[in-house]
């Protein structure tokens, strides 16, 4: 499977590239590429009531840019802004399901938003459960019922926290059935 990596609008690069490692870990058979153009933030995505970015505007946007980049079999995105769905107070991220691509909020998941100091490694681990977790609806994973399964849904950053980078053995068996063109994810721990 090839994983393109696309940020829109700034993001540390020393995030993403901890994110890009992590996942070629978490995927077997997986390359990740940092796509080197960064794509702007669509200006109607900004819903200025709220101050905060509805996902699903940028994610028709990370379509778009998809369609134009077919050699990869996946497109997450990642951006550094609050992001929602008008039903929800904020989301870490959103991903067709199943579908192509995906994104994610490295905004809530920084220690810094809770009060607590900066740390780099804290923010690439939450931020490779969160694209993991979204890379998963991508191939028709649904939200897990174990707290510990990278598919739990994070209701909060301690439920992100809690859960692993892994998918647990039920929703893995479900990955092995069919990632991408008939391949097969193999676990690596």
């Amino acid at each position: 499977m090839e994983i393109g990596i696309v940020r829109l609008g700034q993001v540390d690069s020393d995030v993403i590239n901890g994110i890009q490692e992590d996942l070629d870990t978490v995927f077997a058979d997986t390359r990740t590429t940092l796509i080197a153009e960064t794509l702007p933030l669509p200006e109607e995505a900004y819903a200025r009531t709220r101050k905060q970015y509805r996902s699903d505007i940028i994610l028709g946007a990370i379509r778009n840019f998809a369609e134009t980049h077919n050699s990869f079999d996946r497109i997450l995105g990642i951006v550094d802004v609050d992001l929602f769905v008008p039903k929800l107070n904020f989301v870490f991220g959103e991903a067709e399901y199943p579908g192509k691509v995906a994104v994610i909020s490295l905004w809530r998941l920084r220690p810094e938003f809770y009060g607590k100091t900066s740390d780099g490694q804290v923010l690439v681990e939450r931020g490779t459960k969160e694209a993991v977790h979204e890379l998963g609806h991508t191939l028709g994973l649904k939200h897990c019922t174990n707290p510990f399964c990278v598919m739990y849904f994070s209701n909060s950053i301690f439920e992100t926290d809690r859960k692993q980078s892994l998918f647990c053995n039920k929703c893995y068996l479900k990955t092995m059935i069919k990632a991408d063109k008939g391949k097969v994810l193999e676990r690596r721990v």
